[in-house]
């Protein structure tokens, strides 16, 4: 059974990822941040309740984790656990979320 699904978005979110590392530094970079990246949510996977609400964010049902300047952002209460977004902190994250997680 697979212990995380991603969402449309956040498959999409991980591909501008690696061609943003890919331009700004190199494959190996790429390459080892989607790893973390993807190890993070295998753990949140784990222990849902790593994650953190950010009510200043949104006040959707969601939880973030922060990986390097990014935010996963994920349902804690799904089976699989579901992650929405994963966004760099730099970016208008409400905005960004807009439309992803409003029921």
């Amino acid at each position: 059974m697979t212990r995380y699904r991603l969402t449309p978005q956040a498959r999409s979110d991980l591909l501008d990822i690696t061609d943003y590392m890919l331009e700004q530094a190199s494959p190996e970079r790429a390459g080892y941040v989607i790893a973390i990246i993807r190890e993070a949510i295998e753990k949140l996977a784990d222990m849902p309740g790593l994650g953190h609400k950010r009510e200043d964010l949104t006040t959707e049902d969601v939880r973030f984790w922060n990986v390097f300047k990014y935010y996963i952002v994920y349902r804690p209460e799904t089976i699989p656990l579901e992650v929405v977004a994963i966004i760099s902190g730099w970016r208008d994250v409400p905005n960004e979320l807009t439309g992803r997680i409003d029921d």
